[in-house]
């Protein structure tokens, strides 16, 4: 793990962090990326630079000029849920819905998404097809950069190691534009893409005016299908054009083969996306793919985590014995020598509380799923510190006085407990989604679900169970 934990309270404090430790520093807002890469020793930094504290990094906003403007802290859940990018936007959303589960997409940051830079992350694709612009910044000053700029190759950047992505901006779509964002993965959720599209049309009078066609995972950055662009210029979208834009989108870049698709793979399903893409935009159902409530599992929280840190910029060492200071099912606690690990070996390790199970240690089971300020996220990709001065729930904090919380009683009465391994995780899922709403569909189970992996049950008797909760309380919506 790391040295030195930093967390910086304003802008100008982390950028002068970052000039000072540079290449020997990385930046942590979600920790979904980075955490990973340490896990796997991929990376090994000396500092890290949490500016997840830095207040006022995590807005929506749209100016004067039409521009919609992303934070660097704003969550990819944050976007899906964002009415501004769902009118405007909404290539950006649809990725951004299909992201990685509700625990990650409650963490990730779409900055974040950008400064990783794999061609295959979905947000890259249709921020680029938004014509998107970064703001970088540092100690030095700032500069903006387009896309096309920003992206060098894959997993590589522009991006010096003293700047920091201060502002993601894209004109809105306006009337006369419609969009979409489609991906082809290995499984239905939890995974990423093996080619994603994002495809945006301005219309005239029923004819594409213009085009513009992205194409990720195909090549180390995303490319355009150039000549299915030109080729829709002037043209209505009759299935027969449907057919040929869709052919030679095919025929674009060079596609690379890897474990995930060969080429020749990643050539034909390029086609069917781009044909499935506009064949949605033609009938004009392209917003159906997104839930018009999707589930985010932040409880009865508005899905942000606090800013603040008790008024005290911590700086966290192995060497020191700087207490992390938090609120665990409902008991002050203050923690000593837990600054260099993750918030899951905090609380099995420091605290006890073995409940939250530790699975792939990758984001990938959710068995380690608990609430951080009433937001449900994965332990493993928290970093410990950002625990301070927070409220978490885990699953040994449900019960009261004795009695079981009815969600952990659902899962008794239904049998939905097997070897036990994975079902704290898909407890608190299931209780940060009857907080968020009363009475879910089978669907809004299923989504608030898609983070949590089972090996035993086959899920049936656990979407039961939350379905028993909720008759018990009233019927389902």
């Amino acid at each position: 793990m790391w040295k030195t934990y930093f967390s910086p309270h304003s802008l100008d404090e982390a950028l002068q962090l970052l000039a000072q430790h540079k290449e020997s520093a990385r930046l942590v807002a979600g920790g979904t990326d980075l955490l990973v890469e340490i896990e796997r020793s991929i990376s090994d930094p000396e500092a890290i630079i949490d500016i997840s504290r830095i207040p006022d990094l995590d807005q929506i906003t749209q100016d004067a000029e039409g521009y919609i403007h992303l934070g660097p802290l704003v969550t990819h859940n944050q976007v899906a849920a964002s009415k501004l990018c769902r009118e405007r936007a909404f290539p950006l959303v649809k990725a951004c819905w299909q992201i990685g589960a509700p625990q990650i997409r409650n963490r990730g940051t779409v900055a974040g998404n950008l400064a990783t830079a794999s061609p295959a992350n979905d947000t890259i694709t249709p921020l680029w097809a938004l014509g998107a612009n970064l703001t970088l910044a540092s100690a030095r000053g700032s500069r903006s950069l387009s896309f096309e700029n920003f992206f060098t190759g894959a997993r590589q950047t522009a991006l010096e190691p003293d700047e920091i992505i201060v502002d993601i901006s894209f004109p809105g779509m306006h009337s006369s534009q419609v969009g979409t964002f489609t991906k082809q993965s290995l499984r239905r959720a939890q995974a990423i893409s093996v080619v994603n599209t994002a495809v945006v049309l301005t219309m005239q009078e029923g004819r594409v005016a213009e085009a513009c066609i992205a194409l990720g995972s195909i090549a180390p950055t995303i490319i355009h299908a150039a000549s299915a662009e030109d080729y829709l210029a002037g043209q209505a979208l009759t299935p027969e054009v449907i057919v040929r834009a869709g052919d030679l989108a095919a025929q674009a870049g060079s596609p690379l083969s890897d474990i995930r698709g060969s080429a020749d793979y990643r050539r034909y399903v390029t086609g069917l996306l781009v044909r499935n893409s506009l064949d949605e935009l033609a009938k004009g159902c392209a917003q159906e793919a997104v839930p018009a409530r999707p589930v985010m599992l932040w409880g009865r929280s508005d899905g942000y985590f606090s800013a603040s840190n008790n008024g005290q910029t911590l700086k966290h060492t192995r060497a020191d014995n700087e207490a992390i200071e938090t609120t665990i099912n409902g008991q002050q606690k203050t923690i000593h020598n837990s600054n260099h690990q993750t918030l899951l070996g905090l609380l099995r390790e420091e605290v006890g509380l073995t409940g939250t199970k530790e699975g792939c240690a990758e984001g990938e089971c959710g068995a380690c799923t608990v609430l951080l300020d009433g937001i449900a996220v994965m332990a493993c990709l928290v970093p410990a510190p950002q625990a301070h001065g927070r409220q978490i729930v885990t699953v040994e904090g449900l019960s009261q006085n004795g009695d079981l919380h009815p969600v952990q009683q659902a899962f008794v009465d239904m049998g939905a407990v097997q070897c036990g391994f994975c079902i704290p995780g898909f407890v608190m899922s299931g209780v940060s989604l009857i907080e968020e709403r009363q009475h879910p569909t089978r669907d809004e189970i299923k989504q608030a679900f898609t983070g949590n992996f089972c090996r035993c049950t086959g899920y049936y008797p656990i979407i039961k169970a939350i379905e028993t909760v909720t008759a018990s309380e009233g019927g389902a919506e």
